[in-house]
């Protein structure tokens, strides 16, 4: 995968092939930077031929199951192989399992969700961070949750791994607020992507309600992350507001109003 540098900065996009990933990486195409984008489907090479642009940046498919600690070592790999620095990584790939915990969804699918939302995440970072760190410059968004601040009811591992992916972000920030390296968390609401059908939360209230269109989170999210801003509630003024009312809403009543938004057939 080895080219020439072609002068124009590089970002790292993962879950790239469709919805905010894939917006990202467009945000990213469009204010000139070349990227790297990967995912788990083949559509990643479709969405890499459109992000390319005439005499412009250069879109890089990496076809890579980041829910495996190889594949996680190959998209590192694929990177590093480029020979040359990462300017910006967006570590967004995540995935969710709606359902009832104890009997209504299947061990392996909270399991994957563990992997790809957590320890894919850490292990990227672990990877690719010390290069920014030592360049003394860089960009990091993660794509956190507005369900990192509430519980989750029939999305129980989810939410809890959307927390893990907030406070590990917030923690890296104040490690690196000398280093030159910026750390944005993006905690968009419900968009308008394939990630309920996925989760198989089609019957929800969630799965059937209004939702943000990722290209707008994706701007928002962008903006955030070149400003180097602590976190962004992309998306809708609602969203806006549940984030900021997650600050002061007691758990049991935040979990109370997941649980009428998330449980199976709530939507019917």
């Amino acid at each position: 995968m080895s080219t020439p540098t072609t002068g124009r900065p590089l970002a790292v996009v993962t879950g790239a092939s469709s919805g905010i990933g894939y917006e990202l990486a467009a945000q990213f195409t469009g204010h000139g930077y070349d990227v790297v984008v990967a995912a788990e489907d083949p559509a990643i090479a479709t969405a890499a031929r459109n992000l390319r642009r005439d005499n412009g940046p250069e879109a890089y498919p990496v076809q890579v199951d980041l829910a495996t600690p190889e594949g996680a070592e190959q998209l590192a790999g694929a990177v590093t192989e480029l020979g040359r620095p990462v300017d910006a990584l967006a570590l967004n790939a995540g995935r969710g399992a709606g359902g009832d915990f104890v009997g209504g969804t299947d061990l392996r699918d909270e399991l994957t969700v563990v992997d790809l939302n957590v320890r894919s995440t850490v292990h990227l970072a672990k990877r690719l961070l010390p290069g920014m760190v030592e360049r003394g410059r860089g960009r990091v968004l993660f794509t956190s949750s507005i369900a990192s601040t509430m519980p989750g009811p029939y999305q129980a591992v989810y939410n809890a791994s959307k927390s893990f992916v907030q406070s590990f972000a917030e923690g890296l920030r104040n490690e690196l607020k000398d280093s030159g390296v910026t750390v944005t968390s993006l905690m968009p609401g419900p968009t308008d992507t394939e990630f309920f059908e996925r989760a198989h939360m089609e019957d929800t209230r969630v799965g059937q309600g209004r939702k943000d269109d990722p290209r707008t989170v994706a701007e928002d999210a962008f903006a955030a992350l070149m400003k180097g801003e602590h976190k962004v509630a992309a998306g809708s003024f609602v969203n806006k507001l549940q984030t900021a009312a997650g600050k002061i809403v007691p758990d049991r009543l935040k979990a109370e109003q997941h649980r009428k938004m998330a449980e199976p057939g709530s939507g019917s």
